[in-house]
């Protein structure tokens, strides 16, 4: 079958792998619709590891149920890519996203796990979950970074009035944005390098003020906004720059989340958050509840997603998709994959 893989240094080339073979445990999907995700660009730009099919958002339909027996063929499925042991205290505290296990096999980041950038995919049965009628294929490709942006926006404690900046203008930065403002937050803003992704926060209503990241004079114009600092920040980009300005631009006392992941060590000025005694806390994914919250909100019309995604291409224009999202100055912030087209 066909599949999309990581070739080198900013590099796919389109191969034959091998199907999913049927072991009637594990849920064999075909894949309908993937998302390309932020992580999935580190990769790209990394060209590391050789051979990976990357595609961790995605929505299916099911080939054989394995050992679901709520489950039939032909049912659409989405799924939590993650690889949880299920056994410790991580797990049994319903947080799997912190577990040692949970990326060791997870789909589209492991090299024995194909992601969705092929025709079929098998993934493990206690992650996946029905798509409701209601919601499209596209939509239920989104539930994934949804769930990841939910998160943060829960470790951030947004309360009614919270003044909130989100770092970063892709898309988790726009998911978590518009969480922010559904939590009651009076001002949100987003900071961007990318002019282009910080005119669409504001123009899609997920942002007030969108502040130019590359401006000198940016801090000061933050703390004549907000009176002194943000209640909180929400960091998603991962790389120094990003992590010192959340420090910087919070409030003493203030609450920063750090949903960027950076691909290496970082240096950033620690004593700013000793002197103002912030609150720095680390986010990686999401639960099963908060994935399934979202899949609910979507389909209860709660949330509309689709208006962050750009594009829907073909497997021939994957590579032209990955160098869109990491151009820094294309506008585009989700761009979905479809297998038949």
């Amino acid at each position: 079958m066909r599949a999309v893989a990581l070739k080198g240094k900013r590099e796919f080339e389109l191969k034959e792998i091998e199907e999913p073979v049927i072991d009637n445990e594990k849920v064999v999907i075909k894949i309908l619709k993937a998302g390309i995700c932020g992580s999935d660009l580190h990769y790209f730009e990394m060209g590391e590891p050789v051979g990976l099919v990357m595609g961790h958002e995605f929505c299916g339909e099911v080939i054989n149920p394995g050992n679901r027996t709520d489950l039939k063929v032909g049912d659409r499925v989405t799924a939590l890519p993650i690889s949880p042991c299920g056994n410790c205290p991580a797990c049994l505290s319903g947080n799997p996203q912190y577990c040692k296990s949970t990326w060791t096999h997870a789909v589209g980041l492991s090299l024995d796990n194909p992601g969705a950038l092929t025709e079929k995919i098998k993934v493990r049965s206690d992650m996946v979950l029905k798509v409701p009628d209601n919601v499209s294929d596209e939509e239920a490709s989104m539930a994934e970074p949804t769930a990841v942006a939910l998160h943060g926006i829960h470790l951030a404690d947004v309360k009614v009035g919270s003044k909130v900046l989100v770092i970063g203008g892709g898309i988790i930065g726009l998911l978590s944005a518009m969480f922010a403002k559904k939590e009651g937050a009076s001002f949100v803003a987003v900071s961007e390098t990318n002019l282009k992704r910080g005119e669409k926060a504001v123009s899609l209503g997920v942002a007030d003020k969108y502040y130019n990241a590359t401006d000198e004079n940016m801090l000061n114009e933050v703390i004549t906004d907000t009176n002194g600092g943000f209640d909180i920040v929400i960091e998603c980009c991962g790389n120094a720059s990003a992590v010192t300005s959340s420090l910087v631009t919070v409030r003493p006392g203030g609450v920063v989340v750090l949903v960027g992941v950076a691909t290496g060590p970082i240096s950033i000025p620690t004593v700013v958050a000793v002197m103002n005694e912030l609150t720095v806390k680390g986010a990686i994914a999401y639960t099963k509840e908060e994935f399934a919250t979202c899949l609910d909100l979507i389909s209860n019309k709660q949330i509309e997603v689709m208006k962050f995604v750009d594009d829907i291409v073909s497997y021939d224009e994957v590579q032209n998709a990955y160098l869109r999202l990491t151009s820094g100055n294309d506008g585009a912030v989700k761009i979905l994959v479809s297998p038949n087209k």
